[in-house]
């Protein structure tokens, strides 16, 4: 994929209760990133990251009661406003952002600047499913909420620096679904997004699965918005994140995805942006999952191992 890449990071950990993935920018980018970009055919730059103050100076029930159980949400706005416009500004000047996180809160600044004056498709690879509101969460941790902050549900229906009217329901695919919170559940299934499981996976190969979240995500759009959480893959490949569950995508069945990403959105030009979150430093062995995290992006950017 030839063009131009800008780094940014956003090293948020608001959105969790578990410390060390504001460390995540700082490792992926110790692993390799740019010279994974370079290899991949594209032509990066550093943006470096935006300013965020530790949680420990802030207030986590400081949100008035009327948004529900959503903890740091004044400071999460504050840091995805910030980040929405310089992804604005790097679209703008015809430059691909690639975002790292930072916990996947993250993703509602990501995908707001994506998404400004253009329909966005967005592909979510995610062992979870990111569609709690602040009514329904049962920790008030918002990285259990980005896509319903994104498509404006419940609580987040009345706020604008969440919402991002450029993403309808029908163009947003998830990809290795494996564990869902029981109300969680009953939305995404009355939503109008596509779903596919780690069983779609185990069932009909990688490839086809999202060659086929691709196909939903471009179907009518500017473009694609690709989010990438880490624990997407199994943790004895990704030990490195907060939140890991058994049972995800094996190394090679990670860079095969991201290698169909590049062949489908990067000669098109369709891969408007991507974010890659949930590296925890403090959680992984040797730097293992921000390598792995690095090696992933430049997959999706044009990189092949073979």
């Amino acid at each position: 994929m030839d063009g131009a890449v800008r780094v940014i990071g956003a090293p948020m950990d608001y959105g969790t209760n578990r410390r060390g993935v504001d460390m995540g920018p700082s490792a992926i980018r110790y692993a390799g990133l740019a010279d994974g970009l370079a290899e991949a055919g594209t032509t990066p730059t550093d943006d470096g990251d935006l300013v965020v103050a530790r949680a420990e100076e802030r207030d986590p029930d400081a949100s008035p009661p009327s948004e529900g159980e959503a903890k740091f949400l004044a400071e999460i706005e504050d840091v995805c406003t910030r980040l929405e416009e310089r992804v604005a500004e790097t679209i703008a000047e015809g430059v691909t952002p690639l975002v790292l996180g930072g916990d996947h809160s993250i993703a509602i600044g990501t995908v707001g600047g994506a998404a400004r004056e253009a329909d966005l498709g967005v592909v979510w690879f995610d062992a979870h499913g990111d569609f709690n509101t602040p009514e329904t969460s049962p920790s008030g941790n918002v990285h259990g909420m980005p896509l319903a902050a994104i498509l404006g549900r419940g609580a987040f229906g009345g706020m604008e620096w969440a919402r991002a009217p450029g993403v309808r329901e029908e163009s947003v695919a998830y990809v290795g679904l494996r564990s869902l919170d029981d109300r969680e559940r009953v939305a995404i299934r009355d939503s109008e997004m596509t779903a596919y499981t780690m069983s779609d996976i185990d069932e009909r190969g990688v490839n086809a699965v999202v060659e086929d979240a691709l196909e939903v995500a471009a179907a009518g759009t500017d473009g694609v918005h690709v989010s990438l959480d880490l624990d997407w893959l199994d943790p004895k490949t990704a030990p490195g994140v907060g939140t890991p569950v058994r049972g995800g995508v094996s190394y090679r069945e990670a860079h095969s995805a991201l290698e169909s990403v590049s062949e489908r959105l990067g000669d098109s030009g369709l891969l408007r942006s991507m974010d890659v979150v949930e590296v925890n430093p403090i959680l992984d062995e040797a730097n293992e999952t921000a390598t792995l995290a690095t090696e992933l992006a430049a997959s999706a950017f044009g990189r092949r191992i073979i």
